[in-house]
Parts: structure tokens; sequence; C-alpha cells
């Protein structure tokens, strides 16, 4: 730890703050239509988070290929990946929502698996994805009773595909990644996202009747906004710059069991057996599939002497 001190701090950082904002966003979603509580979030996020870039670093990249970039990151990560759990969290628990998500390294790498021919399946990768699957099985299992409740249902199911669609975007924005003030880009995608998500609830909610001066969801929102996406973004950033991709990802096996802790202490949320086998099916699942992955890569690049890319994006979050 010697020498990155901060940086260790700022993953702890991240570490427990995105394992909270599933409750956040649980709460937010009582008081305010799901899309309009997240664009806001994001929109607000996004030009905090782009202003606070311009202000240490003048370097810009506004051309039109860079700015169809980020919105279309924006749009995979944020508006479809943020925006579904927002809204499946208006139906499902948060722990719920937080143990679907953590299958994103997954998603990930069954998305490189299908983009490229030079990838190729192990056996290592392949007994993860089945654990993780196992996992998912679980959490349907556990919930039995409410799967002939079709919002609880839709909900679980919006929030598997968010989960994909993160993953996704985050390959795009790995392959696609531009170097010019990367923070500024990072502000642009929430900004993006956010905007998206509030075109979407004029069309899709009915915002008429809505208490935007409401306590609770005001403080779920501010959380939200200067915790979740402006502080946690950066200090992840800075983890990410100064610590090794393994372990400044380690924060994705974290965030699961603390939003199931915090859902159970704050709302009540349920933990029993299969929440407890769901969680370590999941996790574990993982953290095989990227063992396999690297496993993979560590081959390829003793044959061929060229890394590939982690698992794991390097520059992009797994946020909720």
């Amino acid at each position: 730890m010697k020498g990155n001190g901060k940086a260790y701090l700022a993953l702890i950082f991240v570490c427990i703050v995105w394992g909270t904002t599933y409750l956040a966003i649980r709460i937010g979603v009582k008081h305010y239509p799901p899309l309009l509580f997240a664009g806001i979030r994001q929109t607000v996020a996004g030009l905090l988070l782009g202003g606070m870039a311009l202000a240490f670093n003048k370097k810009t990249d506004f051309s039109i290929k860079n700015i169809r970039r980020q919105a279309l990151v924006g749009f995979l990560m944020l508006s479809l990946g943020n925006g579904l759990v927002t809204w499946g969290e208006k139906y499902i628990p948060s722990g719920v929502a937080a143990l679907i998500c953590s299958l994103m390294p997954i998603f990930a790498v069954v998305f490189n698996l299908a983009s490229t021919k030079t990838e190729r399946l192990n056996l290592l990768t392949a007994a993860g994805m089945l654990l993780g699957t196992c996992g998912v099985g679980l959490i349907f299992r556990q919930d039995l009773a409410n799967m002939f409740n079709p919002a609880y249902l839709a909900g679980m199911l919006a929030t598997l595909f968010a989960t994909s669609s993160w993953a996704l975007g985050s390959i795009v924005n790995k392959k696609t990644v531009n170097p010019v003030n990367p923070f500024l880009n990072s502000g642009m995608q929430l900004f993006f996202g956010g905007i998206f998500m509030l075109a979407g609830s004029t069309i899709l909610e009915d915002v008429r009747h809505t208490d935007l001066s409401d306590r609770d969801g005001l403080y779920a929102l501010f959380y939200l906004i200067t915790f979740g996406s402006v502080l946690a973004y950066g200090a992840y950033m800075y983890a990410l710059s100064k610590l090794p991709i393994g372990i400044a990802t380690l924060y994705a096996y974290i965030n699961p069991p603390v939003a199931v802790i915090l859902g159970y202490l704050a709302l009540g949320e349920p933990i029993n057996g299969y929440t407890i086998s769901s969680f370590a099916a999941i996790m574990v699942g993982v953290y095989v599939v990227n063992r396999g992955y690297r496993s993979a890569h560590q081959v390829k690049a003793a044959k061929y002497k060229n890394t590939l890319p982690d698992a794991f994006p390097e520059n992009v979050p797994i946020e909720s």
C-alpha cells in the first residue's frame, strides 16, 4: 500500500458508495418517475463532471465523431443501463437488483467472445458462466411467488437487460477510447445518457402529479448526483490510474453485499439462504470467468507477444 495510500482510500470509497447507490435509487423511485429521476441525476452529474474536467484540463475534443461516440456510450451504459436499473428498482428490491448487476463482467466476456474471431471459450470461462447463470436462477427461485406478478418479473428482466447493455457500452467505450480529456468524455456520456432519459420520460411517464420538492426524493437525488456519479466516478478513475486493474476492479465483488445488507437494514428487504447462495454463485462465477479470460490472454500474449484487453474495461466503472 506504500506510495499508493490515496489510491487505496479512493478505491475503498468507491466500494462503499457504489454499493449504497442501489438503496438510494430504491428510495428515489418511490417518489419520482424512474426515468425522470435517473435523467435528472445523470444530466446534472454530467454538467458538473464536465465543468470540473474543463477547469483542470483545457484540452477538448468536440468533433462530431467524438460527440457521437460519447452519446452512443451514454445511451448504452446510462440511458439503457442505469435507466433500466432505476426503472426495475421501482418493482424489485435493491439487493436483488445489485445481485443481477454483478453479472456485468460475465456479459462483457460474452460480448467479447461474440465480437471477434480471435476469442475462444475455455473451460474456466465456461464454468464461470455456468455458475453465474445458476446464481441468477437462484434469484428467480427465491422470488418464485413474485414471478406471477407481471411488474415484478418485468423489473427483473429490465435489470438483466440493463446489465447486458452496460457491458456492451463498456466494450464500445474500450474499443473507441479517446485519450483527450477522459473526464470530459465521461461527463459527456453522463450528460447525453441523462438527456436521452429525460426525453424518454416525457413520452413514457406521467409527471404531471410528481412532487419534485419531496424531501426524501431530493435527498436521494442529491446523494446520487454528488456521491454516486461525480465523486465516486472521479475516485474510481484516480484509483484506476494508480493501481493494477485486478485490484481497481475489486469493488465489483464488494458492491453487492453492501447493497443487500443496506436493503435489509433500511427497507427490510429479505436475506435468506437463496440470497446468500445466489451471491456466492455469482461472485465465484465472475471470478472464475475473469480468471479464465485472463489465462487465455496470457497464453496468446506468450504466443504472439501481444497483450489483449481485460475482461473488465479499464476506463469504465460498473456503476449503478
